[in-house]
């Protein structure tokens, strides 16, 4: 039995019972897999069930307000995901009347759906012989055969993709894609793989060669950039606080967010007080400051930290038309500022 079939009948025995595994529809299928990027499948399945509880449809999701989305998508991160998600469903329903491309390359013109994206729709909902690769793919690929190239390098995305397209099993595309990803997600995982009961250990060059904690190999990314965050969190004497929503490009866009002043570094208690007596928002008004978190909240973004503090600005009344504290978490706020809406006593 060759690596492919092998492959195809262990998953037959160990896949999870997901959700989107019980269908074919090509809306699941994308709502699934754009949610499963860079998400684990744990963290990901509440926000897939809430999605398809409240747009059960294509028709519905396009309808929707983006706010709403973004609300619905609060703390899975990579927002680009959402807007991207709400933008095709919009398209899809505009402009090819509910109707999913049925093919890899029409599949691939959908904004936010790339490679990996359009070969699961295309294998899963339509047969076509269209090999997946993600994180857990090039792992797979990587140890078994014993591939030194890096895997986020364009040399390596191509011969990643090749060595897929040719493993993969022509008559049934798609449980080749779904096993494949399955076993590096269950079996075959970034720490501590299973190598003991591997069916695949006796042929699997890593194992043998005693590579398995140097594959795959990955080029190191350039260091996450420092980023200091004041957020000031006003609270009037009515009861009222103000969000801002982030405009322009950038992960958190049309966000909410507490007024924010960035600085160098780390500031103490009087010199962020001079800052704040500058600011648009108090303009020559008595306020009282003081900082809620003692220890700095540090926030790991993929190409920079967040170190973050929020400053309580107590004032008898607020400048400009602010929000009742007991309306904020109607708004869509990055996971960041959710957490400390959680945590503090509006």
């Amino acid at each position: 039995m060759g690596f492919s079939k092998y492959l195809i009948h262990w998953y037959s025995n160990n896949k999870r019972d997901l959700p989107w595994r019980q269908t074919k529809a090509p809306y699941y299928i994308w709502l699934s897999e754009i949610i499963l990027q860079q998400t684990q499948v744990k963290q990901g399945l509440p926000y897939y069930e809430s999605f398809t509880e409240k747009f059960p449809t294509v028709f519905d999701l396009s309808k929707a307000d983006e706010s709403d989305v973004l609300k619905l998508w609060q703390g899975l991160g990579y927002y680009s995901r959402a807007r991207n998600l709400h933008a095709t469903a919009k398209h899809i329903v505009k402009e090819l009347k509910g109707e999913f491309p049925n093919n890899y390359k029409d599949l691939l013109k959908l904004k936010g759906v790339g490679d990996y994206t359009a070969s699961a729709i295309a294998s899963i909902c339509f047969n076509e012989v269209a090999a997946v690769v993600d994180g857990n793919v090039y792992r797979v690929l990587s140890r078994y055969f014993g591939i030194n190239t890096p895997i986020n390098s364009s040399k390596g995305a191509k011969e990643f993709k090749a060595l897929a397209q040719e493993l993969i099993d022509k008559k049934k595309p798609a449980e080749f894609n779904q096993a494949i990803m399955e076993f590096g997600a269950t079996h075959c995982t970034p720490q501590k793989p299973d190598c003991n009961t591997c069916p695949f250990n006796k042929s699997c060059i890593a194992f043998n060669k005693n590579k398995i904690n140097e594959l795959p190999v990955k080029i190191k990314s350039a260091k996450a950039k420092k980023k200091y965050f004041n957020f000031l969190v006003f609270i009037s004497g009515d009861g009222k606080t103000i969000l801002e929503k982030r405009e322009g490009k950038g992960i958190w866009q049309n966000l909410y967010q507490f007024p924010l002043i960035e600085t160098n570094t780390n500031v103490d208690v009087n010199t962020l007080k001079k800052l704040v007596k500058e600011h648009d928002l108090i303009k020559g008004m008595s306020f009282q400051l003081s900082l809620y978190n003692k220890d700095v909240v540090v926030h790991k973004l993929s190409h920079q930290h967040l170190y973050t503090k929020f400053w309580v600005v107590n004032v008898n009344k607020l400048l400009v038309n602010g929000i009742s504290t007991q309306d904020i978490h109607n708004y869509a706020v990055p996971i960041l500022i959710g957490n400390f809406i959680e945590t503090f006593n509006f």
